[in-house]
């Protein structure tokens, strides 16, 4: 591989491992062309699996600051590099080399963090993201509803209180009339009369002066 040729295909390795969110090293002796095919259509839009050369990932993995792949880059090797969900893309690798042993994960990288493979079958086994997304939703909406009932709460006590005083009102007609704002009756009691005695008496008083001092005028 000229010069030019080889810097072009690690830097684009390069740029494959910082645009990616983890990758996933394998080992593919013994797949067909056509099986690599279905690898990749299993894989969709969470990871790009690419064949590489060894010698070209190990300047690409060293320049992008990741460590551990220089032991694993042995044999026919193509790295998965994780672009969508990464609990999809590990699922998808574990599934495929179940049914296709020829396919083997050596390990990778999650965030610049090495993964060994049991860490990679215990990435596959976690919910994807979409199904805890739908939990998290759920679990909001549920305590978005209970506020509502909470909030709710006092005004359907006080539409219960204001039925039952209606059906009150409408079985007893004294408890309307007593609330309408009506003055009540004046009742003829003893300080009512005690009060007009006095006003007559006061005003008697005022007359017999002024019956006097005419008198006393005339004489």
């Amino acid at each position: 591989m000229a010069r030019a040729d080889k810097q072009a295909a690690v830097a684009e390795i390069v740029e494959s491992f910082n645009e990616a969110s983890g990758a996933v090293l394998t080992e593919y002796r013994g797949l067909t062309v056509k099986q690599l095919q279905d690898l990749r259509r299993s894989l969709g839009d969470h990871a790009n699996y690419a064949v590489v050369k060894n010698t070209l990932a190990k300047l690409a993995a060293s320049e992008a600051g990741i460590d551990g792949f220089d032991d694993l880059l042995v044999g026919p090797t193509a790295i998965a590099f994780i672009n969508g969900d990464v609990v999809e893309a590990a699922r998808g690798l574990r599934d495929f080399a179940k049914a296709n042993p020829t396919l083997v994960i050596k390990g990778g990288v999650l965030d610049g963090k090495p993964l060994d493979p049991n860490e990679i079958g215990k990435l596959a086994d976690l919910e994807s993201r979409e199904v805890l997304m739908g939990k998290l939703a759920g679990a909001m909406l549920a305590s978005l509803s209970q506020a509502v009932h909470l909030l709710n709460a006092p005004i359907s006590q006080a539409a219960r209180l204001a039925g039952a005083l209606q059906a009150k009102a409408e079985s007893d007609p004294t408890i309307l009339a007593g609330g309408a704002g009506q003055p009540a009756a004046v009742e003829d009691t003893p300080a009512a009369e005690e009060t007009e005695e006095a006003v007559t008496t006061e005003s008697g008083g005022a007359t017999d002066e002024a019956t006097t001092e005419s008198e006393s005028t005339d004489a």
